[in-house]
């Protein structure tokens, strides 16, 4: 009550104020216009009388001059005429002023100095208001004033009623306005707080699903944004704790950010950790004139994000975006995420030629299709060689720089973008424990040796401590690479690589995903059985079942395999057309490279093809969405798709296929799943394919589509647990682990 007090007060005493401002601006316009009718009249009527005043002024006839005088004084607002001469003695004077007229008026001096007419008010006994216009005219040899007296009590009458009215004006104002701010208040304000006080205290007693809160957006849009974080993390923090509870209960131990954070804490004994990707977890670029935050398109950032955030520390990264520079400080950093910082990210400036050279052609020209082994000739060129080498040092000085001040940090280098960088850092910092994560396949032997500088990449990964992959087929296929074409001791039964007085351990992290739901991710029962309806419609075609594929447009993902397999399905079960749509959610990824932008051209063909075949007036077997897709517009598909399908050709460990599971808390859903992903070793309840045999695709989506709700969830709660027990945070644990554990020569020494 006291605030919409001080409000109404505040608002009565401005339009006080601005009322008080007009009124007076139209007080004195009103006086001058006035005064100025005055002057006018009082012209005239001077001069109408100069020529008579001045004939019986030359032939002294003064009473002639008194009996005109007197004869125009007495009109309607006319207090009188007086005229001077020069001495500012009067000449005549109109007989009803005589008596307030012992002096000279005021100003006579300055019309007789100046020679011009005058006028103007002046207050005359007893309380009146007189208008006196002095009219100087010569006359032979001397200068005379006619002198003309309106009364001016009706200017300062019409005076006050303005003020009057303003008073009333401002009266009314003040009530209208006042009633309606207290309206306005109860209805807008005071009533939305108060149902949000309420629905705060259920929030806090656990009685709250919800977690938007019933606030108008549009007058407490920031205070329901981040009342909807704090609802969240109360939401994730009680959702933790019930959980720890049941696990401690049951005698299980589950991975969560809390316990990785704790973890981290002791394990690196409150030491920052460092990372190194080629992709930022945030990235700024221009939207005309605005400048938007959004979270590239990556598989490295889906799975790495939330162990940064955390453990906290630095995420040392290339800033891509148009509008990065501007966001940063004189350093190049900033915190982030943006709404809730919880880490520092670091950014590396690029130019183009640095990034054709490393990023676009040695590393997905060369070393990407080199591990695939994915059909596409690898290519290697000297030049991009070279700024690989440059790149990597340049990334090393940064690094270097984060660690300035530190006693043996931690390093994670992550993907195939850095593999000389370990070296690099170790040479600078042996003091430093340096984890190398090879986020893709690692081939044989024979493979790598097309590389031109193999020994060189070999030595410099092997400047790490630890270096991890996907899985232990992978493992086993990089120490026998090191075996063939380096000199060095390789320990198999610990899985280790002496050289040059250094030890590495090579060791399987099969990474994942953070399976902790988050409050916007629950969907109703309700919400789940429309959900499927609503995408349909929105793609604007009917169908009963929904299959689902989301990829970065690269051939490896398998998509035109996936496509002839659909195409297959469909031949050989009629049934189903018409009732069946897969939709590929695909982003553009590498397009300035010729390969990747052909085979856009090539899916898309792919697609138009098969559609043309069997499409309806209402319906087609494949939608192609080509764009980048936010995890907000991918969750919807995967809750309401009948079948997933992961058919990379050759995959490291493709996250999609445990998003999908994670994301399926109804425990339905089927995934089909390629052999030759990473992820088919850990998911072994999904339907295994090769991606390569249309039969063998076709009967799996066959199989899934008609599998029993029994069958489908005992598959579904298997691959959760599995996805739930090895998340993301177990995998961040597991390597700090093993890191924390190295022993480097410079912690080795003794002091002397």
């Amino acid at each position: 009550m006291k605030i919409s007090l001080r409000l109404i007060l505040s608002l009565v005493s401005i339009i006080m104020l601005v009322v008080s401002l007009f009124t007076l601006y139209q007080v004195r316009h009103e006086k001058r216009v006035l005064i100025d009718e005055l002057d006018r009249r009082a012209g005239v009527l001077a001069e109408g009388l100069q020529e008579s005043i001045e004939s019986h002024l030359a032939n002294a006839k003064f009473k002639e001059i008194e009996r005109i005088v007197e004869k125009f004084g007495n009109r309607e607002r006319l207090a009188g005429i007086a005229i001077y001469d020069q001495e500012f003695k009067p000449l005549a004077v109109t007989k009803s002023l005589a008596e307030y007229l012992t002096h000279p008026p005021y100003g006579l001096n300055s019309v007789f100095a100046s020679a011009s007419p005058q006028g103007r008010l002046q207050d005359f006994p007893p309380d009146r208001k007189i208008h006196a216009f002095m009219y100087p005219f010569q006359n032979k040899d001397q200068m005379v004033v006619l002198a003309i007296f309106h009364n001016a009590n009706h200017i300062e009458a019409r005076v006050k009623v303005i003020w009057q009215e303003g008073f009333i004006r401002w009266f009314i104002q003040a009530l209208l306005i006042s009633l309606v701010t207290l309206l306005i208040i109860r209805w807008n304000i005071m009533a939305p707080l108060n149902r949000a006080a309420d629905w705060i205290k259920e929030l806090r007693l656990g009685g709250v699903e919800d977690t938007r809160p019933p606030l108008p957006k549009d007058i407490f849009g920031s205070l329901a944004k981040e009342v909807t974080h704090i609802a969240q993390s109360l939401t994730s923090a009680r959702q933790a704790a019930e959980q720890e509870a049941r696990l401690r209960q049951s005698g299980e131990s589950l991975w969560t950010p809390e316990r990785l954070k704790e973890f981290a804490r002791n394990k690196l004994q409150n030491r920052p950790l460092i990372v190194v990707s080629n992709r930022e977890p945030y990235m700024h670029v221009k939207k005309g004139k605005e400048t938007e935050c959004i979270v590239p398109a990556s598989g490295l950032v889906t799975a790495l994000e939330p162990v940064l955030r955390a453990c906290g520390g630095t995420w040392i990264a290339h800033g891509g975006g148009d509008a990065d520079r501007d966001m940063v400080d004189s350093k190049d950093r900033l915190n982030v995420p943006p709404d809730e910082p919880q880490y520092r990210l670091r950014r590396v400036w690029l130019s183009k030629e640095e990034e054709d050279g490393y990023y676009y052609g040695f590393s997905n020209e060369g070393l990407w299709p080199l591990c695939h082994i994915a059909h596409a000739r690898p290519l290697f060129k000297p030049e991009d060689w070279g700024t690989y080498q440059y790149v990597n040092k340049k990334f090393a000085e940064v690094a270097l720089e984060e660690m300035r001040g530190m006693e043996e940090p931690f390093l994670l280098v992550q993907d195939y973008h850095f593999g000389l960088l370990p070296r690099l850092i170790k040479e600078k910092r042996p003091d430093a424990r340096v984890a190398l994560f090879w986020h893709i396949p690692w081939p044989n032997p024979e493979s790598i040796g097309i590389c031109p500088w193999a020994r060189e990449l070999l030595h410099g990964m092997l400047g790490a401590d630890l270096v991890g992959f996907h899985i232990q087929f992978h493992c086993n296929n990089f120490l026998e690479t090191v075996d063939r074409y380096l000199e060095t001791r390789i320990e198999w039964e610990r899985f280790a690589v002496n050289r040059q007085n250094h030890t590495t351990w090579v060791k399987p992290f099969p990474i994942s995903v953070d399976f902790t739901q988050k409050p916007d991710d629950i969907f109703s029962p309700d919400e789940k059985k429309s959900e499927k309806e609503i995408i349909l419609k929105t793609l604007g075609i009917k169908a009963k079942y929904l299959g689902v594929g989301v990829d970065r447009i690269d051939y490896t993902k398998g998509i035109v395999e996936r496509f002839r397999g659909v195409e297959h399905f469909l031949e050989k079960n009629k049934q189903y057309q018409g009732q069946f749509t897969f939709v590929e959610l695909g982003a553009p990824s590498r397009t300035l490279l010729k390969r990747y932008h052909d085979l856009i051209g090539e899916v898309e063909g792919e697609a138009d093809r098969i559609n043309h075949r069997f499409r309806t007036k209402d319906w087609k077997p494949i939608i192609f969405l080509r764009k980048h897709h936010s995890h907000k517009d991918i969750t919807p598909y995967y809750k309401a798709a009948d079948i997933c399908l992961v058919t990379s050709l050759h995959d490291g460990m493709n996250l999609v296929a445990k998003e999908f599971v994670a994301a399926r808390d109804d425990a339905s859903g089927v995934l089909i799943l390629s052999s030759f992903a990473g992820a088919s070793r850990e998911l072994r309840d999904a339907l295994i394919v090769n991606p390569y045999d249309v039969e063998q695709m076709a009967e799996a989506l066959r199989y899934g589509l008609e599998m029993n709700l029994e069958d489908k969830m005992n598959r579904m709660k298997r691959m959760r647990e599995a996805v739930r027990e090895n998340n993301i945070f177990r995998w961040g644990a597991n390597l700090i682990d093993e890191l924390a554990q190295i022993r480097t020569i410079e912690s080795d020494k003794t002091p002397t």
